[in-house]
This record gives structure tokens, C-alpha cells and sequence, in this order.
């Protein structure tokens, strides 16, 4: 190259922009945020179909959060985040029914449809560390129409690890595999832990599928539509991509190299198609991740370490996402350099 040309590529890229980094964006609450809901929780579905006249009558995706002095709505207007103010009494009766009777203390039930299941019989894995004996699965039966009110039928089931095994006592997700309901959990087992996949076999619940168990720990960052699953694996916070669509999981990717290359955590969450964000391993910041090569785009750097979650409002690149900080305060995160 002449040094006329490299000169002329020199002034050019001084005068190109750089790339935005994301936004991040400290939310006024007057309390000191503990719990956070993300829209597809069961605490955020009572909210948007309580009738609470001060929510707006044409609701986008919402969060819900609180703490011990006070709660509140956080819903998608346009392209920010509105708080709305919702009393403690309130978010505590519509959320009284997230751990039932029997469920491992601190986990919550999922719904889906006529669906719901938690983590059921507190118990103790390989290491030492909590887990669940099993997962126990209620569905409401159909009944036929009738003018004198029947109660519903509801068929219980509830499915165990195999031996020497025990669910992880914080991961339960529901998703759709070749149109059918299935549960997310993550197996733990003397010799490691894989992702286990509960459906329907023979007309009874059962775990369907798992990955192979592999030595260290294991966390579900994330269910991808298609179907798929984002898990981080290990004190190194390696990414593992997986598909599940079929009868057996495949690993579509695995490894990835964070900016620090110190790893990733979950939480995490999908963002638009072949994109997630991701707790960095300290969850001093959020990381955007490519599926395509698990390869970190941008980053936000936090005020403060990630703490009760995140929560994902709307889908796209540039959806803002809502991040509880482990001292209380409450962030919005939303990519400065994101394309439509």
C-alpha cells in the first residue's frame, strides 16, 4: 500500500463514528428493588390481567419489581421505560401463589396454559448443595359445558431426576419442542450436570432428553426460539449452545470468548434472532453475544453488580433491558448501536 492510500485509509477511519456503546440508564424508584419479574413470569401475567387502573389501558411487555417498602410496574411506552407505582399489598397478593406448598423454598412455579409445575421436595445433590427430588406437574383438565358450575379436574404427575441424581433448585422454564410443552431444568449427577427436557412420553410426564452430564456447574442463561438454550458451564463461565428440537439435544456451539476473557454468568436473556445478552462472570456489566461464533459484540458496564435479574422488554437488538443491581437500584441497559 502507498503511503498516500495508507494515509487516505488513516483519515478515514479517524472520521468514521464509533460504534455506540450501550446505554445505561439508573430508573427513580423510592424503594429498594429485592424481586424482579420478567414479562413471562407468572407474577407479571397477574399484573396485566389484575384490571389495575393505573397501568395504561394499551400496555406494552411489563416487569414487575419490589422490595420491602414498596413496588412498582415497569412497562415498554414507545421506546423507554415507564414506572408505574403499584402497592406492596397488591404485587404481595398477586404474587402469593409463586411458591406452592411442597416447592423448594426461594424457586417459583411456571405456567403455560393449563400448565403449571414447580420444583417439588427439597433435597440434597452429589455435592452437598440444595436441589429438588423432583418436579411436580399440574394440568387442568377439560370439562364438558354445563349449566351448573363444576369444579376443574386437575391431573398431578410429578417426574424424579433418576437415581443419584437431583434437580438444580433454580431453574424451571417452560418452551415449545416440535409443538409441544416442555420443561427446562438442569440435572445434577455425581459424575456432572446436563440440561434436562421433560415433555410428554406415552401419554405420562417424563425427563424426554438431557445432555450429557459433564464435570462443573451448570446454569440455564437463557431458552432461544427455534427451540434452543444458552447454558453457562463451569468457574470459567464457558458459553454452551444448544438445540433441541428433535428427540436429542445437539450442541450446536460451545466455548466463546468474553472481552476480559474471564467468562460469562447467567442471568441472561434472547434479544433479537442469534443474539443474547449475558452477565459477565463478576456481573460487573451486561454482555451482548453473537450465537453465530459466540462472540461478545458490546458490552454495558454496571453501576453496580447485577443482583435479583434482569428482564427483557419488547424483542429486538435495541429492547431495553432491566437490570435489578445488587445494591437496590434499578437500570436500564439498551443498545446504542443496534440495527433494526
Amino acid at each position: 500500500m502507498s503511503e498516500r492510500a495508507a494515509f487516505a485509509l488513516a483519515l478515514l477511519l479517524l472520521a468514521s463514528p464509533a460504534a455506540a456503546e450501550p446505554r445505561v440508564t439508573l430508573l427513580d424508584l423510592p424503594f429498594r428493588v429485592t424481586q424482579l419479574r420478567d414479562p413471562g413470569s407468572e407474577a407479571a401475567l397477574a399484573v396485566a390481567t389484575a384490571g389495575l387502573p393505573q397501568l395504561p389501558r394499551k400496555a406494552g411487555p411489563l416487569a414487575v419489581a419490589w422490595g420491602e417498602t414498596g413496588a412498582a410496574v415497569l412497562v415498554l411506552s414507545g421506546d423507554r421505560v415507564a414506572v408505574v407505582p403499584l402497592s406492596l399489598e397488591a404485587v404481595e397478593g398477586l404474587t402469593a401463589a409463586e411458591t406452592p406448598k411442597g416447592a423448594v423454598p426461594g424457586s417459583r412455579r411456571v405456567l403455560s396454559g393449563p400448565v403449571s409445575a414447580y420444583l417439588s421436595g427439597p433435597s440434597r445433590g452429589p455435592d452437598g448443595r440444595p436441589g429438588a427430588a423432583g418436579v411436580t406437574i399440574r394440568e387442568r383438565q377439560k370439562v364438558a359445558m354445563s349449566a351448573d358450575p363444576k369444579p376443574v379436574p386437575v391431573a398431578t404427575a410429578t417426574v424424579a431426576p433418576g437415581a443419584g441424581a437431583v434437580f438444580a433448585p433454580d431453574t424451571l422454564r417452560p418452551v415449545e419442542i416440535d409443538g409441544a410443552l416442555a420443561l427446562l431444568t438442569v440435572s445434577e449427577r455425581p459424575e456432572g450436570a446436563g440440561l434436562a427436557v421433560i415433555g410428554r412420553q406415552d401419554g405420562a410426564w417424563r425427563v424426554k432428553a438431557e445432555t450429557p452430564p459433564e464435570p462443573g456447574a451448570l446454569r440455564l442463561a437463557t431458552d432461544l426460539p427455534g427451540p434452543g438454550a444458552v447454558l453457562v458451564r463451569g468457574e470459567e463461565g464457558r458459553i454452551e449452545h444448544w438445540s433441541l428440537a428433535g428427540s436429542k439435544p445437539a450442541r450446536l456451539a460451545q466455548g466463546g470468548k468474553s472481552r476480559d476473557d474471564k467468562g460469562y454468568a447467567a442471568p441472561g436473556a434472547a434479544l433479537a434472532e442469534g443474539e443474547v445478552v449475558l452477565a459477565t462472570r463478576d456481573r460487573a456489566a451486561l454482555a451482548y453475544v453473537s450465537l453465530k461464533d459466540l462472540a461478545e459484540r458490546t458490552r454495558a458496564s454496571l453501576p453496580a453488580p447485577i443482583g435479583a435479574g434482569l428482564a427483557v422488554l419488547g424483542s429486538g437488538r435495541n429492547a431495553p433491558v432491566v437490570v435489578a443491581l445488587a445494591d437496590g437500584r434499578l437500570a436500564t441497559v439498551q443498545d446504542g448501536d443496534a440495527r433494526p
